[in-house]
């Protein structure tokens, strides 16, 4: 029976997460460029100008649905949905393997609970530490194996913008050389024109995997996999907010209702929405370093801005970017990242409850065509 319950939770936190993360993909990538977006610290500016590119102002403070609308101008509505197919199998893989180890984890919790109690140790419940721990086993377990599908898709979403820096480098480079030397006029033209003509190449799912593979082997594809694991405590924190209110819910219903426990899906929308809200304020600037690691790393050509791994990208943004570069982008994340948490919410409860229904319909079938 708990095993059951654990494939039907992980095959309803698959199906949900589908459909928060199709609703919610836009929003997704424009937070990713957010996020590998590198601008220099004001006051450094100009002591550093030949160190690091800095980012248009526009890129940076203009609002979430301009930049959308900046994204479908520029690339069309294909440019909001790069690396979404990956993406898809990705969430997928993530949702089914979270809640499958979830389950199965939460389903030993609560048997030891309840063997604690028959003990006399305790009132036969899970604990909020206890939910951290269930939490923290199923998300690093769920890191390990879908890390390099999330690789790829970091690559895919930010890879137009990678192709722009480097463009800028080359326009750059350009009219250095023509102010060092007789290159000018219509030649200098020329060359820009070409440059300023030039489209960023198709970015396949394939295509990504091959960068990856060339700059750093089969090791790339687990970049970013230590501030990953460490965003562990984001679903954890996530959880146990969820699990604890649902619990307190609960509880003061039936004292109320003489045992009537049942939960609303508007309910469990608004629970979901408040879980995710509080952990994703919490861990945003790991989410911020797990992407720099994982795009493309060469964007400038200048060593400050290609990261070895996590301390030198800790280490490099605040030198060069100063603590709010670990904030880039907070304000889409929570709008986005609440909104697909409490759909997923909702949807996986009734998809549990679905699955459930039909399984039991399946067991009677069965057991009256036996007898």
């Amino acid at each position: 029976m708990s095993e059951s319950n654990a494939i039907a939770n992980g095959l309803a936190g698959a199906g949900g997460g589908i459909i928060a993360q199709i609703l919610t993909y836009p929003l997704q990538t424009v937070n990713t460029r957010q996020q590998t977006e590198r601008t220099l610290k004001r006051n450094k500016q100009s002591s550093s100008s030949n160190t690091i590119t800095t980012a248009s102002s526009s890129s940076s403070s203009s609002g979430i649905f301009l930049q959308i609308f900046q994204v479908i101008g520029n690339e069309g509505w294909g440019g909001l949905y790069s690396g979404l197919k990956p993406s898809l199998l990705g969430t997928a893989a993530s949702q089914g393997i979270y809640y499958f180890f979830y389950q199965v984890f939460k389903n030993k919790a609560v048997a030891i609970a309840a063997a604690r109690k028959v003990k006399g140790h305790g009132d036969g419940t899970v604990g909020m530490f206890g939910w951290l721990i269930v939490a923290a086993i199923a998300g690093s377990l769920n890191v390990l194996f879908t890390n390099p599908i999330w690789v790829l898709v970091t690559r895919m979403q930010t890879h137009t913008q990678a192709e722009r820096k480097i463009l800028e480098e080359k326009k750059e480079a350009l009219r250095k050389a023509a102010s060092e030397s007789s290159l000018a006029g219509s030649t200098l033209e020329e060359k820009l024109e070409k440059l300023n003509s030039t489209k960023p190449k198709p970015f396949g799912t394939i295509h990504a995997a091959n960068e990856v593979y060339n700059e750093a082997g089969i090791v790339g594809f687990w970049k970013g996999v230590i501030p990953a694991l460490i965003m562990v405590c984001n679903p954890s924190i996530q959880f146990m907010i969820y699990e604890s209110s649902l619990k307190h819910l609960r509880a003061k219903r039936s004292a109320k209702k003489q045992g009537d426990t049942s939960v609303t899906a508007l309910e469990v929308f608004l629970v979901g929405a408040i879980a995710k809200l509080g952990a994703t304020v919490t861990t945003y600037p790991l989410l911020v370093v797990k992407s720099r690691l994982q795009a493309k790393q060469e964007i400038g050509g200048n060593n400050s801005l290609r990261y070895s791994g996590t301390f030198d990208a800790i280490l490099k943004m605040i030198r060069y970017e100063g603590f709010p570069g670990f904030y880039k982008g907070m304000s889409t994340k929570i709008v986005q990242s609440v909104f697909a948490a409490s759909v997923l919410f909702m949807v996986k409860e009734e998809l549990v409850k679905a699955i459930t229904v039909i399984a039991n319909k399946s067991k009677k079938v069965v057991l009256n065509s036996s007898s």
